[in-house]
């Protein structure tokens, strides 16, 4: 087989997490968490405790609005009950749309995410004697090898680049916030995942940042186990905010997960402070997990908009 039979790095990652019958996210084992044969943890893995956050902070951009008028909607739920298992809120209905099921929006909707653009399938390139080459996947013998492919440079990669520098452009992501901007709804746009400004990944990930996760492990051979690791690259944020830009939404904003609880959710940290100020309880241990600078905090943002 020759580079002409590659396939693009962004289709490889598409069949080995979403492929019906062998893709990672279409497994039935658990992925999420501490126990015997996870891969990860995310702010999910706290329990409650974050659906309680996210809802709280809600409440607060919606500000004067009433929360009975809007269908909570997440995107790409872990869980068959989302981050709203085992929460008392006040929206006047939830739902949840799955990674492959038919994105469909309409009316008064609270929409949110949590890792689900991280998950979307990526493109890698390479820069080499001047120019940008496509990364692609195709089988060499009995294992899979990366190739470079010959491909026009498209206008979204950074204009210059060191030598054998590698961006991994995070396209799919944008793409899906757009599809999701396009519905015809109004509300509030809330995603948490994490990610750099364009500017940063151009600027300071030489290597690209895909990376594979398998039993808690961080690994570099994306090509490895093929369907039984998972697979990721930061977003762009500057991407996302550009495609609810462009679909009206206004007050589009980013902030580090630990600055976005703190802002729009002061009084509900403030009443669990207060209520368990004599010990170091589970919900505590939680919401250091959550805010910490140096856990969840920092290395995850929230990127927020409004559209009436």
């Amino acid at each position: 087989a020759g580079a002409a039979e590659a396939l693009t790095f962004a289709r490889f990652m598409e069949m080995a997490l979403y492929h019906p019958v062998v893709g990672y996210y279409r497994r039935p084992e658990p992925r999420v968490g501490y126990g015997r044969g996870t891969d990860f943890f995310t702010a999910t893995t706290s329990g409650p405790v974050f659906g309680e956050l996210v809802v709280a902070a809600c409440l607060g951009l919606l500000g004067p609005q009433d929360p009975h008028d809007y269908t909570f909607v997440e995107i790409g739920a872990e869980s068959a009950a989302g981050i709203l298992a085992g929460v008392t809120h006040p929206f006047g209905s939830a739902r949840i749309i799955g990674v492959t099921d038919t994105l469909e929006l309409s009316g008064s909707c609270v929409v949110f995410s949590n890792e689900l653009f991280d998950a979307q399938p990526f493109h890698r390139y390479i820069f080499r004697n001047g120019a940008w080459r496509e990364l692609g996947v195709r089988l060499q013998g009995d294992a899979l090898a990366e190739v470079e492919m010959a491909s026009g440079t498209p206008a979204s990669l950074p204009v210059t680049a060191q030598e054998n520098q590698v961006f991994d452009a995070p396209v799919a992501a944008a793409q899906l916030a757009s599809r999701i901007a396009a519905q015809p709804w109004q509300g509030l746009f809330v995603a948490c995942d994490y990610g750099r400004s364009f500017q940063e990944l151009a600027e300071n990930h030489p290597s690209g940042t895909a990376r594979a996760y398998h039993r808690h492990t961080q690994s570099n051979d994306l090509l490895a186990r093929p369907g039984e690791q998972d697979l990721t690259c930061h977003v762009c944020w500057d991407w996302l905010s550009e495609s609810l830009s462009r679909h009206e939404f206004r007050e589009v904003t980013l902030e580090s997960q630990e600055a976005f609880f703190v802002h729009h959710a002061a009084d509900y940290l403030g009443r669990v402070t207060t209520a368990e100020a004599g010990g170091f309880s589970a919900k505590k241990l939680s919401l250091l997990q959550l805010l910490h600078p140096s856990n969840l905090g920092q290395k995850f943002q929230v990127l927020h908009g409004r559209r009436e």
